[in-house]
């Protein structure tokens, strides 16, 4: 028998192999996203206007990093940059019209392609795999000290 942490390490491993979980219902190439711009334009829709530095602390990533992932954003038209609505030095970065019809877009593709992958099984098994993957998420982000704030927070 397989020790548990060694499999969750494999399934989690296959898991993230996948960028999208586009199945059938493949992704309009101009509107695709890559993984990070799914990340970061989904924190800024949870938290609202973000300078380098707080997303930086929120991702756990340089800011060097950031900032290359902010510049394509920039370009691609998904972000733009606002002074500071509370009256700070630093500028922050907000989601275009664009940003958002995108971010919207493949949050449809992913959540249609999550339902045809477990349309055999009951509510109740969804609800408990949910439940399970945040405890998850939430173990994780307690040894790294970064709380995800969720939709419902």
């Amino acid at each position: 028998m397989v020790e548990p942490a060694r499999q969750v390490e494999f399934e989690t491993m296959l898991l993230n192999r996948h960028s999208y979980f586009d199945g059938p219902r493949k992704f309009d190439e101009h509107k695709k996203l890559d993984r990070s711009a799914y990340i970061v334009l989904t924190r800024i829709e949870i938290d609202g206007p973000l300078s380098i530095g707080e997303l930086s602390a929120a991702l756990g990533l340089d800011t060097s990093t950031v900032n290359r992932q902010t510049a394509t954003m920039l370009r691609g038209g998904l972000l733009e940059r606002i002074p500071d609505p509370d009256g700070g030095l630093a500028r922050k970065f907000t989601m275009t019209a664009e940003g958002v019809q995108r971010l919207d877009y493949a949050r449809s593709v992913t959540v249609d392609t999550l339902g045809r992958i477990m349309e055999e099984w009951t509510g109740e098994e969804v609800e408990a795999f949910a439940r399970s993957l945040e405890r998850f998420n939430r173990g994780i982000e307690r040894l790294e000290g970064r709380p995800w704030p969720r939709p419902a927070d």
